[in-house]
């Protein structure tokens, strides 16, 4: 296990020489010194070097190996994003210039504003939110003032298919709605029955993707925008999905009125601590009052921020996280729109393929085909043999595969949900295949290796529950 660069420290070694001080020294006053001296830790560059070196070989993603989380679309950077989102235009502004001095970093938005219309269907954009749930948030934010608006004050139901992704029915109780479930089919999709039944005066909005959480299609889309539209709701796309249909059909073709975007996921820009995120919504013109203010216009040949008539106000500080757009900008505009297309078409062809050759093993709860991702069920091998989902992600672990997601849709018992996304290879899926069938052999040949797994990994099984309930969140350095 690695050390903690404290624990490697020695007094007196050093990394560095501070070159003389070139300006006056000036005291500082008794009152503002510290009582006790800094603890920084004493290394040499050789220890500092190997010691970063080695916490960062325990950091897996996916510029490491193969990455197939379920539902999270963990697709390779195109490190060309990251060259463009370093050139010195985009890095050495402020966000308090004045409009005319940052034109082409207000043009670089508006395009990207307007690319991300295009490929949803939608009228109107804002780039302001930070990630995904907090573009959900911000969406559902406008549906609300939008029916407040109308004089609708009793709709305040939120629909929510029973397989949806955990922050939409969080995001509709921190919007203010009361959340309406609605079970689904036993192949997976939304009961058009339930819907029919739930809808009504109270009805505000149907949150739904589609594909839905489960990786099918919702062949019956225009169907289902009918029965909430003709109730008075409007329907929010959870754009968590559209990796597989982007370039091929469009949200606000299905019928949708808004939606969110996430950068980070369908667009290539990088994940959590290699973000940060960013959750674009986007809206047909009926909601485009709402949006949060400002918006980037183009008027008289310039660009310039403007506030929407009956904005929700500011959802972010500035205008976002103005370098992650750039990111997907580069994306979007290096492949064009026949790569958005041939990218989706891979994502399917990709998951499609992986399902196919694990399904004689692995149990598929829904039939076939699948788009971007499917699910498994481990619930008959955990009867057979005792081993869980859980201990088959373990397994994985020991392959250098990161697991897939554990437990997700909830509706699927020992559930594995795997999207292994357009930018593998086959060779990278055959392997994959490969290491999924080993781990399920194993379940029946030597299961208690299964259950000690991960034994290549800096910490292997803590004990789960501790670790939730007493978490160890700092360091205590002995002076």
């Amino acid at each position: 296990m690695s050390m903690l660069i404290f624990e490697i420290s020695k007094p007196g070694r050093r990394c560095s020489t501070l070159p003389k001080c070139d300006v006056d020294f000036v005291a500082v006053p008794e009152e503002f010194k510290r009582n006790i001296p800094m603890n920084l830790p004493e290394v040499a560059e050789i220890d500092l070097v190997r010691h970063y070196t080695n916490l960062s070989r325990n950091a897996f993603g996916v510029d490491n190996g193969f990455y197939p989380l379920g539902s999270c679309t963990m697709k390779y950077n195109p490190k060309i994003n990251e060259d463009v989102a370093a050139l010195k235009g985009f890095t050495a502004v402020h966000p308090l210039q004045p409009e005319e001095t940052v034109q082409g970093s207000l043009e670089a938005m508006h395009v990207l504003g307007d690319r991300l219309c295009k490929i949803t269907g939608m009228d109107a954009i804002t780039l302001q939110p930070a990630a995904g749930a907090h573009g959900e948030f911000t969406g559902l934010s406008m549906i609300k003032a939008y029916q407040l608006d109308k004089g609708e004050t009793q709709r305040n139901k939120l629909i929510v298919p029973d397989s949806a992704h955990g922050t939409n029915p969080a995001s509709a109780v921190m919007a203010g709605f009361t959340v309406v479930n609605i079970p689904s089919t036993p192949e997976g999709t939304v009961d058009i029955d339930a819907l029919k039944k739930a809808v009504g005066d109270d009805t505000a909005a149907l949150m739904l993707t589609n594909p839905n959480t489960v990786g099918l299609f919702e062949k019956d889309i225009v169907k289902i925008a009918e029965i909430v539209h003709n109730a008075g709701g409007l329907l929010y796309y959870d754009g968590a999905n559209l990796n597989a249909v982007m370039g091929i059909t469009r949200p606000g073709d299905m019928g949708f009125d808004v939606t969110h975007l996430n950068l980070h996921k369908t667009f290539s820009t990088p994940h959590g601590g290699g973000g940060p995120g960013s959750g674009p919504v986007a809206c047909k013109a009926i909601l485009a009052p709402f949006l949060p203010a400002p918006v980037v216009t183009f008027n008289n040949g310039a660009y310039t921020f403007a506030k929407p008539a009956k904005s929700i106000g500011r959802v972010r500080s500035f205008y976002g996280n103005f370098l992650v757009y750039i990111r997907a900008l580069t994306y979007i505009m290096s492949i064009g729109a026949e790569g958005i297309r041939e990218a989706a078409e891979n994502a399917v062809l990709n998951a499609n393929y992986m399902m196919e050759m694990l399904k004689d093993s692995y149990d598929v709860p829904f039939g076939g085909p699948c788009m971007h991702e499917f699910v498994l069920s481990i619930e008959r091998l955990k009867k057979q043999t005792g081993i869980s989902a859980a201990d088959i992600a373990k397994g994985l672990v020991d392959k250098g595969i990161h697991p897939p997601t554990m437990y997700f849709p909830l509706i699927v018992p020992e559930a594995l949900m795997l999207e292994p996304t357009e930018t593998e290879s086959r060779e990278t899926l055959d392997n994959a295949i490969r290491a999924f069938k080993e781990v399920y052999a194993m379940a029946f040949d030597n299961p208690q290796a299964l259950r000690d797994a991960p034994l290549t990994t800096p910490v292997g099984r803590p004990d789960e529950t501790t670790a939730v309930r007493n978490p160890i969140l700092s360091y205590t350095v002995n002076n």
